[in-house]
């Protein structure tokens, strides 16, 4: 039931990888208002709140909660979305939550990033403090300083600072209690997954010796620090956090390069890589990055119907050259000749005849080497 499940919001196609985003403690999901909406054209982006945050219900987590028990109302979240493996990540206590799934439920996680965190939190005495006084005195208090905490002078984001003065204040207290018992630093050598940590250079809570620490000991890692950003760098550094993710995250040209070889053949990409000039490197990247990375990987259509599109598309514009390497990948995705030649006919009516004519010239010539 939804009063069970962490509030949340999901954006991006349903078919796209599934991507989910965890929060800071204090904050809600609008930590990441300028780095969600761009991150979902090529991912379903699931955004959760923290209990007792920005919508979720308080008493999905107790006194004495762990991290651990965060990662299961995590887990719980992305079985009721129907989301089996999923790349996340989370910024401090979100970015523990990542951890944690890391080295737990390796099994879920495609990759992680790791953002303003740590593998420990400077021992339980602080947390255990602050939780102290929360439940005594509410939340109010650490509203009037958040912004000191979170960004350098003279940056604010006051919707974030009112998701402090809002947060549940059991709740808050609670997931200090998961902050106070926290530490992995003797089981960051299992995490397997890769990996990307960002460090923000002037962050007080988290300062980059924290994510350096992570680095080293996980070996598919990378590491950004980030200058000029303090602890909450996705609402600070929305532009440089983005690019991080987008690159990790994504493996863009390289997912792409991936998908272009098992469709179009090793020959032919060695061939177009062997031509590359550093005048057409920008270029061929963005192939690789845009129609390989994000099109061509869209599970959507089969790659059975994307090549008959294609076929289609570039007999409509006349584009023969392409449809002969179009041809050949349309029997890499098991199109027999037969169906090659029914694409073909159906452009005779919507394409016209001359078009079709070359094309099945073209198609014919293809279909003879082949079998030669």
């Amino acid at each position: 039931m939804t009063e069970n499940l962490l509030n949340h919001r999901v954006e991006g196609p349903a078919s796209a990888p599934p991507l989910l985003l965890g929060p800071s403690l204090g904050t809600s999901y609008a930590l990441w208002d300028a780095v969600a909406p761009e991150l979902s054209t090529a991912h379903r982006v699931v955004r959760w709140n923290l209990p007792g945050h920005g919508g979720s219900a308080p008493d999905l987590i107790k006194a004495g909660a762990t991290v651990g028990d965060l990662a299961d109302l995590v887990l719980a979240l992305a079985d009721s979305l129907g989301i089996g493996r999923f790349a996340y990540a989370g910024v401090s206590l979100g970015g523990a939550v990542g951890l944690h799934l890391a080295v737990h439920h390796p099994d879920r996680l495609e990759n992680l990033a790791v953002i303003c965190s740590s593998a420990h939190f400077g021992g339980s005495r602080p947390w255990e403090e602050r939780a102290e006084r929360v439940r005594r005195e509410g939340v109010e208090w650490l509203a009037e300083n958040a912004g000191s905490r979170w960004f350098t002078p003279g940056f604010t984001v006051p919707r974030l600072v009112e998701d402090q003065r809002a947060a549940d204040p059991e709740a808050y207290a609670a997931c200090c209690d998961a902050l106070a018992a926290f530490d992995l630093r003797d089981r960051l050598g299992e995490i397997a997954v890769r990996t990307l940590l960002i460090a923000g250079r002037q962050d007080p809570a988290t300062p980059p010796p924290h994510l350096r620490e992570i680095a080293d000991a996980v070996v598919a890692s990378t590491l950004v620090e980030l200058p000029g950003a303090a602890h909450l760098a996705p609402a600070q550094c929305p532009d440089a956090v983005l690019t991080a993710l987008r690159s990790h995250l994504d493996g863009g040209a390289r997912r792409g390069m991936a998908v272009r070889r098992e469709v179009l053949g090793d020959a032919h990409v060695d061939g177009a890589q062997a031509r590359q000039t550093p005048f057409t490197a920008r270029f061929q990247d963005f192939i690789s990055r845009y129609a390989w990375g994000e099109i061509w990987t869209d599970p959507t259509l089969s790659r059975r119907e994307r090549s008959m599109i294609t076929l289609t598309a570039l007999v409509a514009h006349g584009h023969y050259d392409e449809l002969a390497m179009h041809v050949r990948a349309a029997r890499r995705n098991g199109l027999t000749p037969e169906e090659i030649g029914a694409v073909l006919l159906q452009t005779a009516v919507y394409c016209g005849v001359p078009a079709a004519n070359s094309a099945f010239a073209t198609a014919q010539r293809v279909l003879a080497e082949e079998e030669g």
